[in-house]
């Protein structure tokens, strides 16, 4: 399947104490051509003071939709055991609405300790967090099909992980998009193997996109070469620098173009 190359932005909701700052990020971000803006779901901060300005991934999904046109949108990704699946799977059927159909459902099956600790949730295990991540799947899946109105679109699933054992598996068996933090090499071994469990659970390998983190000009062309179409640029705030945005949105459209 040939797709276009696609470059998005995470908006860490990390360091902005004043909720304008994001929104001014995203239309920045929007007027630069970016194609999917993300953010995390996280409850406090990943890098610099933890105990930092932060706010909420989902409320601010709805604002994003509502302050967007173009671009599509998503958590990158949500965290698998923070809210009741079902519930979930409305809260992006509300979401793809606000947007007119533009919503990626990311998830993932969490890893980041203090938010469960804080939040009063079971930590558990990786074993654990991808056996209800695995549970989860199916009842979104399910929910998504009952909900009435249904979503704008079949709202793309995008499940983030390399565990090569089960998470890979569930990408083959549910998600549209991929998105794995591996490099080069390991993306070539690690799509090989998603190929492995697509043909075990009967979908095709080459319907599920790959995503990446932005590698560089320098070395994107060969990551695409492996399959990545998705790249995405990080940033946080509170200055939500976009310069390096810029030079993946320029080397997207010069590498469309063939120039």
């Amino acid at each position: 399947m040939t797709r276009a190359v696609r470059i998005g932005v995470q908006l860490q909701p990390q360091h902005a104490p004043d909720y304008g700052l994001i929104r001014d990020a995203v239309l920045r971000a929007e007027d630069a051509g970016v194609d999917v803006v993300f953010n995390w779901d996280h409850f406090y901060p990943l890098y610099g003071d933890p105990d930092g300005a932060h706010f909420e991934c989902w409320t601010m999904l709805g604002a994003i939709a509502e302050q967007t046109e173009r671009v599509e949108l998503g958590a990158l990704v949500t965290g698998g055991g923070y809210r009741n699946p079902d519930l979930l799977a409305d809260m992006a059927r509300t979401v793809d609405h606000i947007s007119g159909g533009r919503l990626i459902l990311g998830i993932g099956a969490g890893w980041f300790e203090k938010d469960y600790d804080e939040y009063g949730y079971e930590f558990g295990t990786a074993g654990t967090r991808l056996a209800l991540l695995k549970d989860y799947m199916a009842r979104i899946d399910a929910r998504l099909k009952k909900l009435n109105p249904q979503p704008v679109r079949d709202i793309p699933i995008l499940i983030g992980g390399g565990g090569e054992k089960k998470t890979l598996r569930l990408v083959a068996e549910y998600a549209d998009i991929w998105h794995t933090f591996a490099k080069l090499d390991v993306l070539e071994r690690k799509s090989k193997i998603l190929a492995e469990h697509c043909a075990t659970v009967g979908t095709d390998p080459g319907a599920i996109e790959r995503s990446v983190d932005w590698p560089g000009a320098d070395h994107a062309a060969a990551l695409v070469d492996a399959g990545a179409t998705l790249f995405t640029v990080g940033t946080g705030g509170p200055e939500y620098d976009l310069t390096q945005l810029v030079e993946a949105i320029r080397w997207r459209d010069r590498f469309q173009s063939g120039s």
